[in-house]
């Protein structure tokens, strides 16, 4: 396969996201309910839970928890469409990041659109048995994040900045973020981002609300917690993965606190039983939006 401007071996651009994901946003509601982001048509669907956090008192470190073990401080059962904020008794008006429990235990929300490295790495090999195409994977991701691609604008991309020791270097790239707030007349020019900008003036697969860049890759990639050092768009979470036959698609909504996959039976079945991924099972059509506490 031709290596394309931007991308490294085994994750190369692909320059017609319309030819490769229009199957996947046919099969989206404009509606809210989970099909808003992850397709119809699939026998099963499980949603993962992303990490919270806990500390056992205030000058405490963080720890990761679970929903399950959040759901019992605070006297509610977790179940497939439980909310967060209402899983930890958040009040109306309150904050619904962080919250203590009556044993004095502080329990703050899991990290939104980003499935946590470790827990990718695990759910490969389970990806992966279901799959007859393994090696031959999409892998999309949101073109929002800040400094991935490049833009026409006034002032440094995070490309271009880099932090220094030397303080006159400092001073000159503070003051290169200011000038653009101080001089409402400069002239807006093209500002490079982490990916080309071949990458970046190309399409994008346009799915509701939100756009990706799509790109080829291998599922035994995403094996390894340290994947992102070999992604030619940074450090950013990872939006969309399916192999080549659909066997399943797996979801990362970058508002939401938890990720879909969308699959066979047996895939969801074999997600859902393996301890090191807190998961439940999702009926088509189930909406994660306004859910109450049980």
């Amino acid at each position: 396969m031709r290596d394309l401007p931007g991308t490294v071996v085994g994750m190369q651009w692909i320059s017609d996201p319309l030819a490769t994901g229009t199957w996947l946003r046919d099969r989206l509601d404009a509606d809210w309910s989970i099909h808003h982001f992850v397709p119809h048509g699939f026998e099963a669907y499980a949603r993962i839970f992303h990490p919270a956090s806990v500390r056992q008192s205030a000058d405490a470190v963080d720890q990761p928890t679970t929903w399950k073990e959040a759901a019992a401080a605070f006297g509610t059962t977790l179940y497939a469409e439980a909310s967060w904020q209402q899983l930890v008794r958040t009040p109306p008006e309150g904050n619904w990041h962080t919250q203590i429990a009556t044993d004095g235990r502080e329990f703050s929300a899991p990290r939104e659109g980003w499935l946590d490295a470790s827990i990718l790495s695990r759910l490969t090999g389970h990806l992966s048995a279901h799959t007859s195409a393994p090696d031959e994977c999409v892998a999309g991701v949101w073109e929002g994040w800040g400094g991935m691609l490049g833009f026409m604008g006034t002032g440094p991309s995070r490309a271009s900045l880099a932090f220094s020791e030397d303080e006159i270097h400092q001073q000159v790239l503070w003051q290169s973020i200011r000038n653009p707030f101080e001089n409402p007349f400069q002239r807006a020019s093209w500002q490079p981002g982490i990916l080309s900008d071949e990458i970046s003036k190309g399409p994008r697969l346009e799915l509701p609300d939100r756009a990706h860049v799509l790109f080829t890759a291998a599922l035994s990639t995403f094996a390894n917690p340290d994947w992102q050092d070999e992604a030619p768009w940074g450090d950013e979470a990872l939006s969309l993965l399916w192999p080549a036959d659909r066997a399943w698609v797996m979801t990362t909504e970058i508002d939401d606190d938890s990720t879909i996959v969308a699959g066979s039976a047996a895939l969801i079945e074999a997600i859902c039983a393996d301890a090191a991924i807190e998961a439940l099972p999702l009926a088509e059509g189930a909406s994660l939006v306004a859910a109450s506490p049980q």
